[in-house]
């Protein structure tokens, strides 16, 4: 079944390109962004020129919930319910929390988790895995890279295979993605692949009745990174990276879209406050 399911994913990138400029954005489509966590990091983590000094700055977790002609896809699935109500740790190179659960949020809009149906995953870091298996009745949409990896017996950094158990044992279904992947078939959500952070790092491009937003998953951490072409010294490839980087500035301006970085504070703003949609 695993098989079938990459197969029509690559069948899928081959007969409907998300390049096409004709498609028309479906009005029923929303688009929520969910507290997912929040850290204390040093920022000098994040560059491997030490571009950023000594100085600490509070990070957040983004997941999002797209509702798609009836059908729910979760992006992400956060920080690991053990954080709830953690206190940030300072002296730690980095610490998170978290306030509230992914399940609890979705109850706030009448959404149960077991409504889920697809759960799209950017990369296999434990900040983006943390709550997935509450939606272990959906089908994993995941970078076929960083699947991989999680069956390796010592993961790559970052990586944590626990929550995403459900898949890995074949007990639900996976679509491992190679390349870009237009999820419903008509183009109004794409993920895209920006390796670099991890082998198998994806973006989201979500069309909108009133606009394009494009998720850059960790190709970037924060909005000063864009500047200054930090790169994390912890991300798999450098050139990949800043490959990555580029493609994601080339796509918000080439589609108009609202480039949304979901770590990064500042841009909590450029979507309406839960449980508040856009569409």
């Amino acid at each position: 079944m695993r098989r079938l399911a990459r197969a029509a994913a690559c069948a899928l990138m081959v007969m409907t390109p998300p390049s096409t400029s004709a498609a028309v954005a479906d009005e029923s489509t929303k688009l929520w962004r969910l507290d997912c966590g929040r850290f204390d990091v040093a920022a000098d983590a994040f560059s491997d020129t030490f571009a950023y000094g000594e100085k600490r700055m509070e990070l957040v977790g983004s997941c999002y919930l797209i509702k798609h002609r009836g059908r729910f896809l979760l992006w992400d699935a956060g920080l690991p319910l053990a954080l709830i109500g953690q206190p940030l740790d300072p002296r730690q190179a980095l610490s998170g929390t978290l306030d509230v659960s992914i399940a609890d949020q979705l109850k706030q809009i009448g959404v149960r988790a077991d409504q889920i149906e697809l759960l799209a995953i950017s990369h296999n870091h434990s900040d983006h895995v943390g709550q997935a298996e509450a939606f272990s009745a959906a089908t994993l949409l995941m970078g076929k890279a960083d699947f991989d990896a999680l069956r390796k017996p010592d993961p790559p950094f970052g990586a944590d295979p626990g929550p995403l158990r459900p898949w890995l044992d074949g007990a639900r279904e996976v679509t491992a993605v190679e390349g870009d992947y237009d999820i419903f078939g008509d183009q109004q959500v794409v993920m895209l692949r920006l390796p670099g952070h991890t082998a198998g790092h994806y973006g989201l491009l979500i069309r909108l009745a009133t606009g394009s937003i494009l998720l850059s998953g960790d190709a970037v951490h924060f909005e000063a990174q864009i500047a200054r072409r930090g790169v994390p010294p912890f991300n798999v490839d450098r050139a990949d990276t800043l490959a990555s980087l580029e493609r994601l500035q080339a796509i918000a301006a080439s589609r108009n879209a609202i480039l949304i970085v979901p770590h990064d504070s500042n841009d909590i703003h450029k979507l309406p406050r839960f449980p508040a949609s856009r569409q």
